[in-house]
C-alpha cells in the first residue's frame, strides 16, 4: 500500500458515526462532498437522504478490497458511491 494512504476501515467508521457532517469526505480530501452532507443535514428533507447515503458509503468502503478502495477514493478521488 502506498503511504499517506486513506484506511477504508476509518473511512467507513467516519461515515457511520459522523456522516451527516460530511467528516468521511473530509477525510477522504473531497471538501465539496463535505459540503454537501453539511447543506443536506440543516435540511429537514435532507437528515433522511443524508442518512441513507452515509450508510450506503460505508457498506461500499467496508465491502471494497483496500486496493479498490485506494484506487477509486485516493487516486481516482471519487466523491460519491
Amino acid at each position: 500500500m502506498v503511504e499517506n494512504s486513506k484506511s477504508k476501515v476509518a473511512a467507513g467508521l467516519l461515515a457511520l458515526l459522523l456522516g451527516g457532517l460530511g467528516v468521511h469526505k473530509f477525510y477522504l480530501g473531497r471538501i465539496g462532498a463535505g459540503i454537501v452532507h453539511i447543506i443536506l443535514s440543516i435540511t429537514i428533507i435532507g437528515i433522511p437522504v443524508n442518512w441513507i447515503i452515509c450508510l450506503i458509503e460505508a457498506i461500499i468502503y467496508f465491502t471494497k478490497s483496500d486496493a479498490e478502495f485506494h484506487q477509486a477514493y485516493v487516486i481516482n478521488r471519487k466523491s460519491f458511491f
